[in-house]
C-alpha cells in the first residue's frame, strides 16, 4: 500500500471492456457481479420486453420494490412475468440499458468506464472467462476521474460529515480525518460537561446496537456521537462541570462563567490553528488541481495563508507591544494580499471595470478572512452558554432544596432542567460545529465538487435461489 493512500483518492484507471457481440450479456453479468466498474455515458430509458413485462405488472423499472438481480444465463421473460419475479425482470431491464451504452465495431462491442487500479487484474480475469478483455486507455486532459476513497474502518463513520458538503475532487486530499478531529474538538469545547458528555457517549453505544427499527439507518453514526460525548466529558473536566457546577468533578482549568476571557482567547487560537491546517490542505489541493501558480495565487492558497499568519503575528506583536513582530506580521500580510491580488488581476477583465473588480474582491477576501477567524469565538460563546444553563438549573434546584417537598421539587427541577439543557445544547452545538466546518474550513479545502465513484453493481443469483 502506498503511503499516499490514506490522504488521497484511490488511483483510478480509464478502461474499455471489449466483448464479442454474442458474449455481451456474459461480460456485463461479470461486470455487475464484480461491482467495480463505472460505465461512462447517459443511460437510455428502459425498453424491450423486460420493461414491457414490468409495465404490465404496473411497476416501473426505476421504482421496483424488489432489488434488481441477474441470472447467469438469459431467462425466459414470459416465465419471469408469470411468476411475478420483479427483481429479475428489473435486473434484465437494467442490463439491457447498459448494452445500449456500447460502441459497436464489427462483431465486437465496447464499453468505456472507470475502475480502481487495484482491481484491474481481478476484473480482467473475470472478463477473460467470458472471452472478453479489458484494455487500459489514456485519460484525456479534460476528463477528471471519479473519486473513491479507501474504505478505512476508522474513517468510514465520519464520511457523512464530508459527503453532506460535497465530494472532493479526484486530485484532492481526503479531508475526512481532519474533519473528524476538528469536529470532535469543537463540539467538545462547546459541550463541556462531564455528565452530559457521558450521557451522550452512552447514547452512542445504544445507537450502535440498533440493527432494526427506525434508528437502524443511522446506526453507523454511533462513532461520531460516542466520540463527541467523550470530548464533551474531557472539556467538562477542564471546566469543572458535571450536570452543572455541582462539584462532582475537580476543575482542571477555569470556570467559563467566571473567567471567560482566557476561554475566548483559546477559542480564537484554536480557530487560527484549524484555519492554518485547512489552508495547508487547500494549498496541496490547488497544486494537484492546477499547478504551482494557482497554489500561490488562489485565495485558498499560499496568499490566503500568508494573510492569516501575517495578521496573527501582527496582532500578537501589537498585543505584546513588540514592534519587530508588528513589522514582520504586516509585511507577511501585505505579501499575501499582493499574491491574491496578482491572481485576481490575471482573471479580471481589462480597463477600469477590471480594476474595480479586483479592488472589491481584495476587500472581500480580507474581510471574509477576518470574519471567519472571529467566527471561532462561538466555541467559547456556546461553551459559556452551556455552563450558564447548567449554573441556572443548579441554582434553581439548590434554592428549592429543603424538606421532603422541597427535596422532591429540587430533584424534578434538576432532572428536567438537565434534560432540556442536554437536548438543546447537543442540537445547537452540533449545528454550530458543522457550520464552522462548512463555512470556515471547507471553503478553503474545496474548490468545486468532484464526482463520486458509482460502479454498476448487481447480485447474480442461481435458479435455485430464485425458485
Amino acid at each position: 500500500m502506498h503511503s499516499a493512500e490514506p490522504v488521497r483518492a484511490g488511483k483510478m484507471s480509464r478502461v474499455a471492456v471489449v466483448s464479442p457481440r454474442a458474449r455481451a450479456r456474459d461480460a456485463l453479468v461479470e461486470v455487475a457481479k464484480a461491482g467495480c466498474l463505472e460505465l461512462a455515458g447517459n443511460l437510455p430509458p428502459p425498453e424491450g420486453e423486460e420493461a414491457e413485462a414490468l409495465r404490465r405488472l404496473k411497476i416501473l423499472v426505476t421504482e421496483s420494490q424488489e432489488p434488481p438481480s441477474l441470472l447467469r444465463f438469459p431467462p425466459e421473460v414470459a416465465s419471469l412475468e408469470r411468476r411475478g419475479q420483479v427483481g429479475l425482470l428489473a435486473g434484465e431491464a437494467e442490463l439491457k440499458r447498459r448494452v445500449q451504452l456500447a460502441v459497436e465495431h464489427g462483431s465486437f462491442l465496447a464499453w468505456v468506464g472507470w475502475v480502481p487500479s487495484a482491481r484491474l487484474e481481478e476484473l480482467s480475469e473475470r472478463l477473460a472467462e467470458t472471452g472478453s478483455g479489458l484494455v487500459e486507455l489514456a485519460r484525456p486532459a479534460w476528463v477528471e476521474p471519479p473519486t473513491v476513497f479507501r474504505p478505512a474502518a476508522v474513517e468510514r463513520p465520519f464520511r457523512p460529515l464530508v459527503r453532506t458538503y460535497g465530494t472532493p475532487r479526484y486530485w484532492d486530499v481526503d479531508p475526512t480525518r481532519f474533519t473528524a478531529a476538528s469536529f470532535i474538538v469543537m463540539f467538545g469545547m462547546m459541550f463541556g460537561d462531564v455528565g452530559h458528555g457521558l450521557v451522550l457517549a452512552l447514547l452512542g453505544l445504544w445507537l450502535r446496537g440498533r440493527r432494526e427499527g427506525r434508528f437502524a439507518e443511522v446506526r453507523d453514526l454511533w462513532v461520531i456521537v460516542f466520540a463527541c460525548g467523550l470530548a464533551g466529558a474531557c472539556f467538562g473536566l477542564l471546566y469543572g462541570e458535571a450536570f452543572g457546577p455541582t462539584g462532582l468533578v475537580p476543575r482542571l482549568w477555569l470556570d467559563p462563567v467566571e473567567d471567560p476571557i482566557p476561554l475566548f482567547l483559546v477559542a480564537l487560537a484554536l480557530g487560527g490553528l484549524l484555519l492554518t491546517m485547512s489552508y495547508l490542505i487547500g494549498i496541496v489541493n490547488r497544486w494537484r488541481e492546477s499547478g504551482l501558480a494557482r497554489a500561490l495565487l488562489d485565495q485558498s492558497g499560499v496568499g490566503g495563508l500568508m494573510m492569516l499568519v501575517g495578521g496573527g503575528i501582527f496582532v500578537g506583536g501589537f498585543y505584546w507591544q513588540v514592534r519587530p513582530l508588528e513589522i514582520l506580521g504586516g509585511f507577511i500580510c501585505v505579501a499575501g494580499i499582493v499574491l491574491i491580488g496578482t491572481g485576481l488581476v490575471l482573471l479580471a477583465p481589462g480597463g477600469a471595470a477590471g480594476v474595480i473588480q479586483v479592488g472589491i474582491e481584495l476587500v472581500d477576501a480580507v474581510t471574509r478572512l477576518a470574519s471567519n477567524f472571529i467566527s471561532f469565538a462561538r466555541l467559547a460563546a456556546f461553551g459559556l452558554m452551556h455552563a450558564a444553563l447548567g449554573a441556572v438549573v443548579f441554582a434553581a434546584a439548590s434554592a428549592l432544596w429543603g424538606g421532603v417537598i422541597g427535596g422532591v421539587a429540587a430533584v424534578i427541577v434538576f432532572t428536567l432542567g438537565n434534560v432540556v439543557a442536554f437536548a438543546l445544547e447537543a442540537l445547537v452545538t452540533g449545528v454550530q460545529a458543522l457550520r464552522l466546518e462548512y463555512y470556515e474550513l471547507f471553503s478553503r479545502i474545496f474548490s468545486g465538487e468532484g464526482h463520486a465513484f458509482a460502479p454498476w453493481s448487481m447480485p447474480v443469483v442461481s435458479i435455485e435461489e430464485e425458485s
